[in-house]
């Protein structure tokens, strides 16, 4: 049911904080994955405990994997006999309806997987095309979508595939987790336009590598993982660094300044590249030892940005472009019409309801800034369009957020966060 809607609050002056990220969503479900099937009992430490990353918990322990909370922030996983004749609850999680049904093909019987209605709109044929080809049954009715069932026999043949991932990194990442348990392992030959968010796929290989796969990814969209077993992990998850996006736009518009300690110096995180992007607009970026600082320097200009390998971060750059001075072009995100809704759609309707002049493009934004007048921010069940529109409530009184609680598919704390950002205390004004 959607929750009350959120009158966001207005900066009164320029923001000086630091804010506490909890860890990523996406390297968090990348070493559930791994960890289910490792040799041995691994340790995550700081997890994002979040919508996604608990559906993703949740799946695995129906697989029977051992997924239990340990001194309060950790998580030990378990690998334990798998099982089948289960079901497995996706809601709007692509990384649970895409990396979970090549593992759950290991496991003695049918999994049946589902989701919320707009899951079942997500593309997922090549996919399903794919394990396929591997030897997996699957039963989709044709839909190449949610619902479907993975006819898990306990061992799946591997081999190669070719699949088309141009609407999807987690295409390929999702057969690269589960791989090297395959008989044959996999090679994935991608046969499309250009592979999105490269950088997930590079964190998948990364995060391959140090559990001991081996894995060879020098022919280009080639990726081969020979069949083997994994090492435990024990390890700490990085600061989710595409949630920080929305609080380090508010230095850019209160004229502040806004610190994350534990940014990470090396990362495979497609979110690090807001750095680049606010200094582009005009901020002082800094990065440290201690943590990431960006400070506002004298407004911030509109930008000409391919986003094609940090889409996520779309929302608020738009956002942070409605507010620029000068025009804005968003190109190379046609993909993220396929994700928790078309944001391409979403966000020229709503920053067009606002007053910005918005035109979609075949792949993108172009956006020219123009007086905004407050009105309901409708959010379609995104969390990112609640981020989006929590940054133009700095600047346009009386913003209305619809359903803010949309947010806990990746960071729950957002509201409570964001207000103690601005050193407001409590729970911001929700309306009915």
């Amino acid at each position: 049911m959607p929750s009350a809607d959120w009158t966001t609050p207005t900066a009164d002056g320029p923001v000086d904080a630091a804010v506490d990220l909890p860890g990523s969503k996406s390297l968090t479900n990348r070493f559930l994955v791994l960890a289910a099937r490792a040799g041995g009992v691994s340790r995550l430490r700081s997890p994002l405990r979040s919508r996604d990353t608990l559906l993703m918990a949740d799946a695995l322990r129906s697989l029977g994997v051992g997924v239990e909370d340990v001194d309060g922030d950790d998580w030990l996983v378990t690998p334990e006999a798998m099982v089948g004749d289960v079901d497995v609850e996706c809601g709007l999680a692509g990384t649970v309806m895409r990396f979970v049904p090549p593992l759950a093909a290991l496991a003695p019987g049918p999994v049946r997987f589902d989701g919320d209605p707009h899951a079942r709109t997500r593309p997922m044929g090549p996919a399903l095309r794919a394990l396929r080809t591997l030897g997996v049954v699957v039963d989709d009715d044709g839909r190449g979508a949610l619902p479907f069932t993975i006819g898990g026999t306990g061992s799946v043949r591997g081999g190669e595939v070719e699949l088309d991932a141009s609407a999807s990194s987690q295409f390929i990442s999702a057969l690269l987790l589960s791989g090297a348990h395959y008989e044959s392992g996999v090679t994935i030959r991608h046969r499309g336009g250009p592979v999105p968010s490269q950088p997930h796929i590079d964190m998948t290989v990364e995060a391959l590598r140090d559990a001991g796969a081996d894995l060879d990814d020098t022919e280009p969209d080639t990726w081969r993982v020979e069949p083997g077993p994994l090492n435990p992990l024990d390890v700490e998850v990085e600061p989710d660094l595409s949630n920080a996006a929305p609080f380090l736009a508010a230095a850019l518009v209160t004229g502040g300044r806004i610190r994350v300690p534990g940014w990470p110096q090396h990362t495979t995180q497609a979110g690090d590249e807001i750095r680049d992007i606010l200094d582009v607009m005009g901020a002082e970026v800094r990065l440290a030892r201690d943590g990431l600082t960006v400070s506002a320097v004298d407004g911030f200009s509109g930008v000409d940005l391919d986003l094609h390998d940090a889409s996520e971060l779309t929302p608020v750059v738009a956002a942070l472009a409605a507010l620029a001075h000068g025009p804005s072009r968003i190109r190379g995100v046609a993909h993220i019409r396929g994700h928790e809704t078309d944001r391409l759609a979403a966000l020229a309707r709503e920053l067009g309801a606002l007053g910005a002049e918005v035109t979609e493009t075949e792949d993108g934004l172009h956006i020219v800034p123009r007086p905004l007048s407050p009105a309901t921010f409708h959010t379609y069940g995104d969390h990112r369009m609640v981020m989006a529109g929590a940054v133009l409530g700095l600047a346009v009184p009386g913003l209305v957020v619809e359903d803010p609680d949309t947010v806990a598919k990746t960071l729950p704390t957002f509201v409570g966060m964001w207000s103690a950002m601005l050193g407001q205390h409590g729970v911001q004004e929700r309306t009915a």
